[in-house]
């Protein structure tokens, strides 16, 4: 079975973690910095902007890839999708600029409340959707 929203958003995701990595392996070429932020605030930015997005979308990739296996409104789910990737973009954007700033906030908020949201679904979807009927075969 092809699962098209989250393949589509994972590969978006990749593509944006790879954006993230360079905009950090920028700074990091110009400020002279192997390992480590060297106590520059901008490459400490562009880390944590990096890191902050590995850390959430594993979870949001596979509550994505479960809620459309069961059979979520595709409607719902591609917006909710692209809702998450402009998010962590713009969080990436506000990570560049001195808090508090309104990219930043629309990033971290819209992530959480698309996580919740997913959460809540996931858990959810086993109680509102009727099983499918048990057959057995008898005598085969």
């Amino acid at each position: 079975m092809i699962l098209p929203i989250t393949l589509t958003i994972a590969a978006a995701a990749t593509l944006i973690n790879l954006w993230l990595a360079g905009r950090t392996g920028r700074v990091r070429l110009a400020a002279k910095v192997s390992v480590g932020d060297g106590g520059h605030p901008q490459l400490l930015a562009r880390m944590r902007a990096q890191a902050n997005f590995v850390e959430y979308t594993p979870f949001f990739l596979i509550l994505l890839g479960l809620i459309e296996l069961a059979h979520g409104s595709a409607t719902w789910l591609w917006l909710v999708a692209i809702a998450y990737i402009l998010a962590r973009i713009a969080h990436a954007f506000g990570m560049d600029r001195a808090a508090p700033n309104p990219f930043r906030m629309i990033g971290i908020l819209a992530t959480f409340a698309i996580l919740l949201g997913l959460s809540l679904y996931a858990i959810a979807i086993p109680y509102l959707v009727p099983a499918a009927p048990v057959t057995t075969i008898i005598g085969g």
